[in-house]
């Protein structure tokens, strides 16, 4: 509802945050502010009455396409950061305030901008005043003609006084639009921060509600369509007071006569009040379809590479599609009853017309060129007001609709923020948990974690182990403070640093991840780069640290997106570490090297929390957290756990029965080289990696910028949209109504002036129903009406073509000139959309990591400023609308008062005062509908850099066809599983060096396959290309005598089977995640469910295989989602099957469990297993081992064992030395 409580508000120490980061700008930021400010801010009266300030920004954008940087700044009242701290001081004075009401967030809005509304609505007031005196002047011009003038040179003062009107109505009007869409752009951004800020401290509970999508939503649509409500809001009683004028000055032209308009009218309303409440339910139900279809598509987008790799692109565009249907079906809803709508709107002046004259007709009210044409004057008056009237209804609908959604988000309940206490430096325990019990939905009758009991003292390392989904993650989140805590107590002191098992990266540069907010400190930053094993990693990237790396860090890998983690929460320099299992994604040497270095060393004197599923780690402990079904089943030292927990021995065994270590130390090589006979020595660093001075060139990068086009759209965007679902024929037929529906205008007007004098007048008018896309019909009629408008002036008054003429080549260019500007300024306001959207995305998707450490009034201030620099193209674009109409306005005005100056000239009698009142009634409306039809074509043309931006992406070149008819395989193809990779060579972009350097090897078909190599060697690329996600450089991949580049890709990946380093489960159900296709009975998916030690998870749920699964999976662990992945390749059972660190993030019991079933049911295929974990290939038939993008070893791993200096067995010694050294 509008007057929705608003129960969330701003603590004070938030506003003083808020207020000292908008105060910390330094002197340059200051000087550079100062010389960007808003030239509006500092112009005069006449300048901003007049738009004057905007010319140096409109010339500009003529001589050049306009950039970002030529964006001079936004006025300090229109910034986000002072709007969002008003609204914030005005909710605490309510909330402080005695009155025991609930503080509406609506009226809170309008208190902080009431001001801005009465001014603009003065305005508006007096354009209602100023338009309403053109009848009047025209009434007394009529008289004139007919000889009954007051006094001398009567027609050239009411010229004139026509020109005065029209000027006032045009600064007037063009204020009241002008102010208005300022303040709809004030309250946006007052939105969208308040929005951003509320997401960063919403529950777990709130978030199944309110996902990214629909936060998406709330800020780019629903945000959006509140900001254009001020803009209607004045229309909508300017409409009612312009028709009770028009009504007083129909009563002086027509008598009692016009109570027939007044009947019309209210008709017309009253029969659109039924209509008005249908529309604001199918608006209602469209923007949940919306919410539904966008969080669908988002997700689709985000995890687009794992819909590739399981051949899922198909089935998931269905059920987009799908979606869609059902969104058409509430949008033609809406749409019709649109158009329904504007049918009755725009057809009521001509019945007003039709019953008055009928009325006058019967009631023998004489009719003649005065009070005839004063009524067509006085109702053409009202034709614009009125026809807006569908629009203002579905504005003030959609609205309304967008406002209830907004307010129930941030009415939803936030996270609990007192679990950490900052300021206890150096205390003793500072985490102490006594009997707490945690549960993530809220409810104390399901628990989460139950009856923890945790005190840990200042310096001491805790590990945290147990099986997969035993509550080891939720523990470290407990600790955050991210899960609602049902019982017990909980105390946590001190600044904490998180590292979380799923790797989260911004867009930017790494040194920007890597810094997170803090200054630079040379030397602690390279000490971190070091400790984090990043130095090489860093070499290897085109500008080091300076390298942008894209969203989610696409281009690093597993790994290395860990390690970027790790440094982050090391250059912190917190009190308290909690690192959620951040060795899984790293290969032995790299784990071992990392905990050496990071935790032993770098932490030496920190508290650490460390969940692990490497029990070689454990030893050096000070305590092992040993966890089982949400609960501490034991805390103790390592030997004593060991002596006492049973279940903790059988984990530490089958560790040992997974590692083998006998069997490694009997196949190691006697004797040690230092020069290895395959491959070369890349251990050492050779420099820092870390770049000082370099400025990375936008071509060079890894990750393009998105493109924006400059200059004109040209027609392309115009025809692409009107190509769709019979556009061209709509339009053509819309095209055709309104010229029949002017020209019959027209024409019966004509025979009115005429034949004004005989009493016996009726009226037979053409209306014809206009079509969708409102946005052409709307450009097309007003363009009709307003060059008929003129043709009738001209006809009347041929005289008017020397000021006409000039007139046109003027607007025209005029045009030209606004949207050199327009245009750039509404693509520079789409790509600031992208980046605001995507920091949102960011921010929601790093909540917990944010939170985590303490970044959120960063990251809000960087919001504050995205929003701000969204805001700014949008804010001078509709300046530059008012800028362009007022001068069209004025122009018309010349032509009106020029055409009634001729006619004054005339000798009485040389035209009829028929056609006098004709070309002035029309000359009033000229001014009205010329500019609209202008407007309406700048809007369109604004509008259609839409168009042109989903063309860009249409334009983006595609992936090979997914089925190549002619040469498709057969359908048990491959039969064998044999593959054959040949000189095979990759880089990601043709301006990008080599990935592969000719990987040359076979995989004979049922062979298990091992490939080894230090984290970034190339394994994962590899993979890439045998799915063709990336396609070769040079050379071939052979499966079974095809080469894959020859068929289509929906026919290789269907064929292939994966379990892909990024577990990834889809909103949906357990059953709609194993098989989205719908090809196995529940039979068999419970069979999957029980041999990848999921069986007992899922039948804890009350729903069995349609349980929920929440976006991304969050419901469920990492290492439990790893497993659903499993489950799939179970099912689908492929002759080929690829295991990508597949098995990283369980434990080592359930690892040989499942590596077991895994030889069993895939026995005679052949599996391809990347692995950090060396034991998973050691009974793997080959090993390729890669080192930089090469295949340096390719043999049994026996052999190679037995191979001195190999990287191979570098890797096993590795492996063995930090599982057999318990001092690590």
């Amino acid at each position: 509802m509008w007057n929705e409580g608003c129960n969330w508000s701003l603590s004070t120490w938030e506003q003083h945050k808020l207020h000292s980061q908008m105060g910390s700008l330094t002197s340059d930021e200051l000087a550079d502010s100062e010389s960007q400010v808003s030239p509006f801010a500092k112009a005069g009266f006449f300048s901003k009455m007049s738009f004057w300030w905007l010319n140096p920004l409109m010339k500009m954008g003529y001589k050049k396409p306009l950039e970002d940087k030529d964006m001079p700044l936004l006025g300090s009242t229109d910034r986000a950061c002072n709007q969002y701290s008003m609204l914030m001081e005005k909710l605490n004075g309510k909330n402080l305030s005695p009155s025991p009401a609930t503080p509406s967030f609506f009226w809170t809005i309008v208190s902080c901008h009431t001001c801005a509304i009465l001014v603009s609505g003065f305005f508006a007031l007096l354009k209602v005043l100023t338009v309403s005196a053109g009848p009047i002047i025209l009434k007394a011009f009529i008289n004139v003609s007919l000889g009954k003038g007051t006094f001398k040179h009567e027609g050239y003062v009411l010229a004139a006084l026509l020109f005065v009107c029209k000027c006032c109505e045009s600064l007037s009007q063009r204020q009241w639009y002008f102010r208005t869409r300022r303040l709809g752009l004030q309250v946006r951004s007052l939105l969208s921060a308040a929005i951003y800020k509320k997401q960063q401290k919403l529950s777990n509970a709130a978030k199944m509600k309110h996902s990214s999508g629909n936060i998406m939503n709330y800020v780019i649509i629903d945000a959006y369509r509140i900001g254009e409500s001020p803009y209607w809001f004045h229309q909508t009683w300017t409409t009612s007071v312009q028709i009770c004028i028009s009504l007083a000055i129909l009563y002086d032209v027509v008598g009692a006569a016009m109570i027939s308009s007044l009947v019309v009218i209210v008709m017309t309303v009253l029969s659109n009040v039924p209509l008005a409440r249908l529309q604001h339910k199918s608006k209602s139900k469209l923007m949940e379809a919306q919410d539904v279809r966008l969080k669908a598509m988002s997700e689709s987008l985000v995890h687009m590479k794992v819909l590739k790799l399981y051949a899922w692109e198909s089935h998931f565009k269905k059920v987009i599609e799908g979606l869609r249907k059902v969104e058409y079906k509430w949008l033609s809803a809406f749409q019709l009853r649109r158009a329904y709508n504007i049918f009755m709107f725009w057809s009521s002046p001509v019945l007003v017309s039709a019953a008055t004259f009928l009325t006058c007709y019967l009631l023998k009210i004489p009719l003649d060129a005065s009070n005839v044409f004063t009524f067509v004057a006085t109702l053409h008056l009202v034709q614009e007001p009125i026809r807006l009237v569908p629009e203002v209804i579905a504005a003030v609908i959609q609205s309304k609709v967008a406002f209830t959604r907004i307010s129930k988000f941030l009415d939803a309940p936030e996270l609990n923020g007192q679990v950490r206490k900052k300021y206890y430096v150096g205390i003793d325990y500072p985490i102490a948990m006594n009997s707490c019990s945690f549960s993530w939905d809220d409810s104390s009758s399901k628990h989460t974690l139950k009856n923890i009991n945790l005190i840990v003292k200042g310096g001491e390392k805790i590990a945290i182990c147990g099986e997969v989904g035993s509550g080891k993650s939720t523990l470290l989140a407990a600790v955050l403070g991210e899960v609602p805590k049902t019982e017990g107590m909980i105390q946590v002191c001190g600044k904490m640093a998180y590292v979380s098992q799923n790797a989260w990266i911004q867009s930017g540069t790494v040194r920007d991840n890597i810094l997170f907010g803090s200054s630079m400190d040379e030397e602690r930053y390279h000490n971190t780069l070091t400790r984090c094993s990043l130095v090489k990693d860093l070499e290897m990237l085109p500008y080091g640290d300076c390298s942008q790396i894209g969203e989610r860090g696409v281009n690093l890998s597993g790994g290395q997106k860990q390690r970027v983690q790790l440094a982050r929460a090391l250059y912190q320099n917190a009190e308290i570490y909690l690192l959620d299992d951040p060795f899984s994604a790293v290969d032995a040497h790299t784990s071992t090297s990392l905990f050496n270095e990071y935790v032993m060393s770098a932490l030496s004197e920190k508290t650490v929390l460390l969940v692990t599923h490497q029990v070689d780690f454990l030893p050096v402990f000070d305590s092992i957290l040993f966890m089982s079904h949400g609960e501490v089943i034991r805390s103790a030292p390592y030997q004593d756990l060991l002596a006492d927990c049973k279940e903790f021995k059988d984990l530490v065994s089958a560790d040992n029965d997974t590692i083998g270590v006998s069997d490694l130390n009997n196949s190691k090589p006697t004797q040690r080289s230092k020069e290895g006979v395959s491959i070369k020595e890349t251990y050492g660093i050779h420099g820092s990696g870390y770049t000082e001075s370099v400025k990375p060139s936008p071509a060079d990068q890894l990750i393009k910028k998105e493109e924006r086009e400059t200059g004109d759209a040209g027609v392309k965007p115009y025809m692409l949209y009107l190509c769709q679902n019979k556009g061209l024929l709509y339009f053509s037929l819309s095209m055709i109504s309104h010229t029949f529906f002017v020209a019959g205008q027209i024409l019966q007007n004509w025979w009115m002036a005429a034949n004004v004098q005989n009493p016996h007048v009726s009226s037979d008018l053409c209306i014809v129903d206009l079509d969708i896309p409102f946005a052409f019909a709307l450009s097309l009629g007003g363009s009709l009406i307003a060059y008929g408008n003129l043709g009738v002036l001209v006809v009347i008054t041929w005289q008017v073509l020397s000021v006409s003429v000039p007139m046109i080549v003027l607007a025209i260019w005029l045009q030209r000139y606004y949207l050199a500007s327009a245009k750039e300024l509404m693509r520079i306001n789409g790509t600031t959309m992208s980046a605001l959207a995507n920091h949102l995305g960011e921010s929601i998707s790093g909540a917990i990591t944010i939170r985590a450490f303490e970044e959120e009034d960063r990251f809000f201030a960087k919001n504050l400023d995205l929003v701000d620099k969204n805001a700014s193209p949008y804010f001078y674009n509709f300046a530059a609308t008012e800028w362009l109409i007022q001068r069209l306005e004025i122009m018309t005005a010349a032509v009106l008062s020029f055409s009634a100056f001729v006619m004054a000239l005339l000798p009485q009698g040389t035209l009829s005062p028929g056609f006098v009142g004709m070309a002035l009634s029309y000359g009033l409306s000229l001014n009205i509908m010329f500019v609209a039809s202008i407007q309406f074509q700048c809007n369109l043309g604004n509008q259609i850099i839409s168009v042109e931006r989903v063309n860009q992406y249409m334009d983006i070149q595609s992936e090979a066809a997914e089925v190549v008819e002619e040469n498709r395989p057969l359908q048990d193809w491959p039969q064998n599983g044999n593959v054959d990779i040949r000189d095979l060579k990759i880089r990601y972009r043709i301006d990008l060096p080599l990935v592969l350097h000719g990987i040359t090897c076979k995989f004979e078909g049922g062979d298990k396959i091992g490939i080894v190599g230090r984290t970034g060697s190339g394994k994962t690329t590899l993979i890439g290309a045998l799915f063709r996600l990336v396609e070769p450089t040079e050379g071939k991949v052979i499966i079974d005598s095809v080469d894959i580049s020859t068929i289509g890709l929906h026919d290789l990946r269907s064929r292939l089977g994966i379990i892909p380093q990024d577990p990834t489960l889809f909103q949906g159900t357990i059953r709609y995640n194993l098989d989205p296709l719908g090809q196995f009975s529940d039979e068999q998916i419970w069979e999957v469910l029980d041999k990848c030690q999921l069986f007992e998870a899922v039948r804890e749920k009350e729903q069995g295989l349609d349980s929920h699964v929440v976006q991304d999976g969050s419901n469920w662990s990492m290492g439990q989602r790893q497993l659903f992945c499993l489950g799939r390749a179970l099912l689908r059972r492929c002759r080929i099957l690829v295991l990508d660190e597949a098995t990283a993030s369980i434990d080592n019991a359930t690892d040989a469990i499942l590596q077991k079933t895994i030889r069993t049911e895939f026995k005679y295929s052949t599996v391809i297993t990347v692995a950090h974990r060396i034991p998973t290939v050691m009974d793997c038939d080959l090993v390729l081992a890669m080192s930089d993008g090469k295949a340096v070893e390719y043999d049994k791993p026996t052999k190679l064992m037995e191979t001195e200096g190999s990287l191979f067995c570098k890797l096993v010694e590795e492996y063995r030395s930090h599982t057999s050294n318990t001092d690590i």
